[in-house]
């Protein structure tokens, strides 16, 4: 039998396309004998940190996918906008003409079965439907993620205002999931800029597609996945079928040989605090400075990753940036990693305790794999509404607070490190909560498994379609 080809489209950022590298993995796995999986990629013109490393890893580890690159589009010839978000999604909307083009070379040899877009490209719908092509949602978060995206724009027209006019301790709340405050929303969607109209337009294009996966298993978030399946989130409108299909995480071990995976190799079990901010996450040298008094006073051992922050010194040179004699003090307690760590080989090591997260969805889901506990430092983008979900519906970890200046003190780090790592009050009854959700992890994707059979179905309704029937 003729195979057809599943096309993936990632659209923005490396938090995004590491999620759909593993979505191609798995229907090679669960499909191989019928589809083709390429992705299709082009290199966003902000938050590519990391972009082409993960695009050269993807070609050289994943020969069966086939990886393509997009020529950058045509500019208009008009003055960008300083905003780097609302840069970023006129981008991909001018992005839809090179995919086209691509759709349509690809169709002449090869028959196109569906298509699986980014949450953020959700303008290549009016793509798949000049093609006559199946469109899917690949929704680079969980359920509860989910269910506040599909809600933004009914509470957007309930309150009258832009979020931003309410204030920041304002209270929402939506079907499904915990009330959150206005100041835990994405600074995208505050005021009614131009970024918050296409992603207001984006969540209310999501229910046109012919379903939505999701990166999450159905027992971390069982009340938002009824929400999701009983309708309450898109008032008024259908909610098209949601495909819970994690956790889709990356399986780890490209670290081999790193330094710090032979440093952890010397450490205790369940011994060493792990503290690592994602791609784009970097301090100011005052906070730096904060977190590492903190763990000197700790006495606890700890793995940091640390990347420099715009105008900072050179990647290789971060140390500059930490109080003097600091790396001395903690020598052999402590080790300090410069950009970039192996995470998931780290965070499965058998010395990793807890894991000091900015609460990026991917890793989320890598540090409740590992069982560990989490201490939710939110940064940017969804991620205090991740933190919230953590916190107070998963219970899987702590806040680590600012004060008001927005700093989180040297004795806000000492604190939470040492509650975590000494079995303090609660801590150990978090830790079994950890272990607990990583069980039921496995469960999810083991054989008969509710992710794995949402995986099928999923692959079912995908042959089931007519594939691309316009070219």
């Amino acid at each position: 039998m003729e195979k057809t080809t599943v096309v993936l489209y990632p659209g923005a950022g490396v938090g995004h396309l590491a999620p759909m590298l593993e979505l191609a993995k798995a229907l090679l796995r669960h499909a191989g004998d019928q589809v083709d999986v390429a992705i299709v990629v082009v290199e966003p013109p902000v938050y590519a940190d990391g972009f082409a490393a993960t695009v050269a890893r993807a070609k050289a580890s994943n020969a069966s996918v086939a990886c393509h690159v997009l020529p950058p589009p045509a500019s208009d010839g008009g003055a960008e906008p300083d905003d780097p978000l609302t840069r970023l999604l006129r981008f991909l909307r001018a992005t839809n003409a090179p995919l086209r083009d691509f759709l349509r070379a690809l169709s002449a040899s090869r028959r196109v079965q569906a298509i699986v877009l980014d949450m953020f490209c959700a303008g290549a719908l009016d793509v798949a439907a000049d093609l006559g092509l199946p469109a899917y949602f690949h929704f680079a978060s969980g359920a509860a993620g989910l269910a506040y995206f599909l809600g933004l724009p009914a509470m957007r027209a309930s309150v009258g205002t832009s979020f931003a006019e309410l204030g920041g301790s304002t209270v929402l709340s939506f079907p499904g999931v915990p009330p959150l405050t206005v100041a835990d929303l994405p600074q995208g969607v505050l005021n009614d800029s131009e970024a918050c109209r296409v992603i207001m337009g984006a969540a209310a294009r999501m229910p046109d597609a012919r379903g939505i996966l999701i990166n999450s298993f159905e027992s971390l978030e069982p009340r938002a996945m009824r929400a999701l399946r009983d309708g309450l989130c898109v008032p008024g409108r259908a909610t098209p079928p949601v495909y819970c299909v994690g956790p889709v995480v990356s399986p780890g071990g490209d670290g081999a040989g790193h330094e710090c995976l032979r440093w952890l190799d010397a450490q205790p079990d369940r011994s060493v605090v792990f503290l690592c901010f994602g791609s784009l996450g970097t301090f100011p040298k005052r906070q730096l400075e904060e977190i590492a008094v903190g763990l000197e006073r700790s006495g606890q051992r700890f793995l940091w990753v640390v990347r420099s922050p715009p105008g900072g010194p050179p990647a290789d040179d971060v140390r500059a940036l930490l109080p003097a004699g600091f790396a001395e003090r903690t020598e052999g307690r402590g080790l300090v990693v410069a950009s970039w760590a192996p995470q998931v080989d780290v965070l499965r090591h058998r010395a990793a305790g807890a894991f000091v997260t900015h609460c990026g969805w991917n890793s989320t889901l890598e540090g409740v794999v590992a069982g560990l506990p989490l201490l939710c430092w939110p940064l940017y983008a969804e991620q205090r509404m991740n933190k919230v979900r953590i916190v107070e519906e998963m219970k899987l970890g702590v806040e680590v607070r600012r004060d008001g200046e927005g700093l989180v003190t040297a004795q806000e780090v000492e604190a939470k490190v040492r509650w975590v790592m000494q079995d303090s009050d609660g801590a150990r009854e978090l830790k079994e909560r950890a272990e607990a959700a990583r069980a039921r992890a496995a469960e999810a994707l083991a054989e008969g498994g509710p992710s794995r059979a949402a995986f099928l179905e999923f692959v079912l309704d995908l042959l089931a379609s007519e594939g691309m029937v316009n070219v």
